[in-house]
């Protein structure tokens, strides 16, 4: 049967009518819509999912990230002032929350095997600079070596933070992205693996950082921690039942997120397996293609799964590219948003002069990236990339 002409999206949108059936039943028994035993139930179900012992539901993965750097502080491991690698190819979020807090960003080239940090330059930023902090992006789902990098990390006493926003499911050897640094943040916001129309996690094994985590996102309050934890608390400030409802022990934000997102939350990670492997085999049908022709194609390791965000693409004539993609109704955009290093937000401050980060500045001029997503048929994957390949 001849397909029906569609607009090949970059999203996959994985909320279905049929969720939204489910959900609808769900309200109409009058639940409990704030912050709750949803959100704990869905909080549980992502632990296990990951592998971790601890997740956190926030209303962002950009929240997630301003939560870890903010808990390293609030637990006095790190200061205003001190030094932050930030991926020079990343999203806006791993470098906001930096300036925001005081801290000082250093960005790191990316390599262009895996589009993560380029180690050497990150060698020599610890070299230079004697960082505190790497907040460690894996572009696009595809796996950095982490275990070269989170062996870098250890002999020079850096804390690893993961943003794997772009990388459920993604895996080199036998860990998931996301359990190999102190924290890790992930996103649901609409277009990703998963989603909870918007929403983030942070997850780590830390039970120290955890506690911090969820008085962080709610005031600063001690409500959400054990019964245990919280009588510490209230015994170590002298306060009473009535006083503790009320305290404010650290100074906190307000990031939750709801019950009505948890319980999607809930009814996503049911898919979660088969969108991971819809999206690893997306990538392999695209990589063959390109591999084939000679064109650029990300490194891929046998033991590895690459749960993709999008299929990453660096071509010259971009321009080009972008314009035919378009006629062929084939959404397109820049890998994450090109090079932190030529956002405003980065050169109005002036934190380095000119840093030197070629790689990242071919892949914010020659970079782009396409749809790659379980919703995609093997026609829809020959289309895209035959139009790259014979523009």
């Amino acid at each position: 049967m001849e397909e029906v002409h569609r607009v090949i999206s970059l999203t996959n949108n994985p909320i279905t009518e049929y969720d939204i059936d489910i959900l609808c039943e769900w309200l109409k028994t009058n639940p409990r819509l704030t912050k709750g035993r949803m959100t704990k139930a869905y909080e549980a179900a992502w632990s296990k999912y990951l592998g971790c012992k601890y997740s956190v539901f926030v209303n962002s993965g950009s929240s997630a990230n301003l939560l870890m750097l903010y808990t390293l502080i609030a637990n006095e491991e790190i200061k205003p002032g001190d030094k932050v690698v930030v991926p020079a190819v990343s999203w806006a979020t791993d470098l906001a929350p930096v300036i925001q807090l005081g801290l000082v960003p250093i960005l790191c080239d990316c390599n262009l095997q895996d589009l993560s940090i380029d180690l050497d330059h990150l060698e020599s930023i610890i070299g230079d600079h004697e960082p505190s902090v790497l907040m460690l992006v894996s572009v696009m789902g595809i796996c950095p070596d982490m275990m070269k990098i989170t062996s870098i990390c250890t002999n020079n006493n850096i804390i690893l933070l993961e943003d794997t926003c772009e990388s459920l499911g993604s895996a080199d050897g036998l860990l998931k992205l996301g359990t190999w640094g102190a924290m890790s943040s992930f996103s649901t916001y609409y277009g990703h693996h998963l989603s909870t129309i918007e929403g983030g996690m942070v997850c780590t094994d830390d039970k120290n950082y955890y506690e911090m985590l969820i008085m962080l996102r709610s005031h600063g309050w001690s409500r959400d921690l054990s019964p245990e934890a919280r009588r510490a608390y209230q015994k170590s400030w002298e306060r009473s039942d009535f006083q503790d409802q009320f305290t404010f022990y650290v100074p906190g934000f307000n990031l939750r997120s709801t019950d009505l997102q948890a319980f999607i939350g809930l009814q996503q990670l049911e898919k979660a397996e088969d969108v991971v492997r819809g999206r690893w085999d997306a990538y392999i049908k695209y990589r063959r293609i390109f591999e084939a022709v000679g064109h650029w194609v990300p490194k891929t390791t046998p033991d590895c799964v690459n749960s993709a965000m999008g299929y990453p693409v660096l071509v010259d004539n971009r321009d080009e590219v972008v314009k035919k993609l378009k006629e062929n109704d084939i959404e397109c955009r820049p890998i994450i948003s090109g090079s932190m290093a030529e956002q405003p937000m980065y050169l109005s401050r002036c934190y380095a002069a000119d840093p030197v980060v070629p790689n990242s500045q071919k892949v914010d001029k020659l970079g782009l990236y396409v749809p790659c997503h379980e919703g995609l048929s093997d026609h829809e994957i020959e289309k895209v990339a035959d139009v790259i390949i014979h523009v």
